[in-house]
């Protein structure tokens, strides 16, 4: 793939793993991405998952025509990034390596070598000339790592941006930018809104013109749409209008409340309810759409004097990515000491959120207490 006419792709697909950071679910694989900048000085950026090193350096001696590089450039050193380093400083030995002083602790951690005459510590605002490009560096520590930093090519002005704007999903794929862009958003990077919202500034200082991200497409056109995206993902906007209802239940009775509420949320004039089983459902997919909505509806039932364990899993990656700004219906069940909406008021109680007045309380099974409150949440939280 050719970037620009001095930077190509040499990055590789993956379609094996099942379990990216052994968790999230990628049916599309994932893409391990990798640059080559020609010019006076050759320079690579990052390298790729352990299970890819042949192919990766096959990628670069064709991109290269057989020239060995100058520099290895590593803006981020989790392991799928990083994994190949040794292998590529091997095969070029008097190749340098270029990160910030926090990745070369990490290195030190990860592989055992510290490249102490080989290595190029550079820091916020300095620059590597290779020629006709140069590479002014950016810290953007915590998204998602301490050590990352982004890179910004002033000749092609390209954005080397580390794990900012990536995506699940292999280059050979045909799929939605947005969703599995968010999914990894709020699965990986959600809980740095802060600091994402620091590099987004930083951002907006340079006349970016090309995204070269570490996973996912590189972006060249339209940028101002996932600009957009990630500065509302940043500062835990509201995406889309609607209303997410996630929900558990055991013998189907919470089940039919949520129905029939989302139905009666239809009815009465919201265009999109998303309703998320949490104990069938992609849990980061969940998580996606608790954060794409201003509205949530939490229904659950008690268990053992706690809440559902899928309920409590969910609601412990919300409180972790920092939910906010958000307006929160709660819907509990239980059919002698019902405790699930305090509970889960208790679980949210530092984050900025605003609860409904209405709580609707289900005995085991749905009467015409329990509808009518159904109603009234219902009326609330579109209010709201």
């Amino acid at each position: 793939m050719t970037v620009t006419n001095d930077i190509k792709f040499v990055g590789v697909n993956d379609h094996e793993l099942d379990l990216f950071e052994g968790e999230y679910i990628i049916p599309n694989g994932i893409a391990y991405n990798s640059y080559v900048i020609l010019d006076e000085k050759i320079a690579v950026t990052d390298s790729v998952d352990g299970n890819f090193g042949e192919e990766w350096l096959s990628n670069i001696e064709k991109a290269t025509g057989g020239k060995a590089p100058d520099y290895l450039v590593v803006h981020h050193m989790e392991p799928d990034h990083s994994r190949n380093i040794v292998t590529f400083m091997d095969r070029y030995p008097n190749a340098k390596m270029v990160s910030s002083a926090k990745a070369f602790v990490m290195l030190t951690q990860f592989y055992d070598v510290d490249y102490a005459d080989r290595k190029v510590e550079v820091k916020e605002g300095d620059v590597l000339e290779l020629g006709r490009h140069s590479l002014r560096f950016i810290g953007a520590p915590m998204v998602h790592w301490p050590e990352v930093l982004v890179s910004y090519d002033e000749c092609d002005k390209v954005l080397f941006s580390a794990d900012a704007f990536g995506k699940f999903g292999a280059h050979d794929c045909d799929e939605d930018w947005a969703c599995e862009a968010r999914r990894y958003y709020f699965g990986i990077v959600g809980k740095y809104g802060v600091q994402v919202q620091a590099l987004l500034k930083k951002a907006s200082a340079l006349d970016i013109q090309i995204i070269c991200p570490l996973h996912g497409p590189v972006l060249s056109e339209n940028l101002g749409y996932y600009l957009d995206l990630y500065n509302t993902w940043s500062s835990y906007g509201v995406e889309s209008e609607g209303i997410n209802i996630a929900y558990t239940s055991v013998y189907g009775n919470t089940k039919k409340a949520v129905e029939l509420l989302a139905e009666i949320l239809r009815e009465k004039g919201c265009t999109k309810v998303a309703v998320n089983d949490l104990a069938r459902e992609d849990m980061a997919e969940c998580v996606e759409d608790a954060f794409r909505y201003g509205k949530l509806i939490l229904a659950t039932t008690t268990y053992n004097n706690e809440i559902f364990p899928y309920m409590h899993t969910f609601l412990n990656k919300l409180v972790e990515r920092n939910i906010q700004n958000k307006t929160i219906g709660l819907v509990e069940n239980g059919s002698w000491a019902p405790a699930a909406a305090k509970k889960m008021k208790a679980m949210l109680e530092n984050s900025k959120v605003n609860f409904t007045d209405t709580v609707v309380t289900i005995k085991s099974a749905l009467k015409d207490d329990s509808k009518a409150a159904l109603e009234a949440l219902a009326d609330e939280i579109l209010k709201a």
